[in-house]
């Protein structure tokens, strides 16, 4: 039986995660994208309060940690969906049809590049 003092919040089991997996990963050379990627993998996504627990355990400003956060798309600062669709927007792909494709899904799921479907 849990405590009252065993539960976490959410915002709390956030942090322990993620200070968990900066703790492991810190020594690494270039540990901020291993990092990200592994708070991804655990928790689907790359939630905002994370932002300093990194920046403090990589010795980082808050604003380098969000500037990558922001510049590489895989990153999601939002829970996923219970499904994601990803589309290649590479120049090879273009060649192929990607754009189309990529208008297809819009129009056929009823959402926009980047969001999620009322049901989720």
């Amino acid at each position: 039986m849990t405590t009252p003092a065993q539960q976490h919040t959410p915002d709390e089991q956030v942090r322990d995660t993620v200070s968990q997996i900066v703790a492991e990963m810190a020594a690494m050379p270039g540990a901020l994208l291993p990092i990200l990627h592994e708070i991804q993998h655990h928790l689907g996504y790359v939630p905002d309060e994370s932002v300093g627990v990194i920046a403090q355990g990589l010795n980082l400003s808050r604003a380098e940690v969000h500037g990558v956060i922001s510049f590489y798309h895989h990153f999601r600062s939002v829970p996923p969906g219970q499904h994601v669709v990803q589309v290649c927007r590479a120049e090879a792909c273009q060649a192929v049809g990607a754009r189309e494709l990529e208008a297809h899904v819009q129009q056929r799921l009823a959402v926009e590049i980047g969001a999620t479907t009322s049901d989720g």
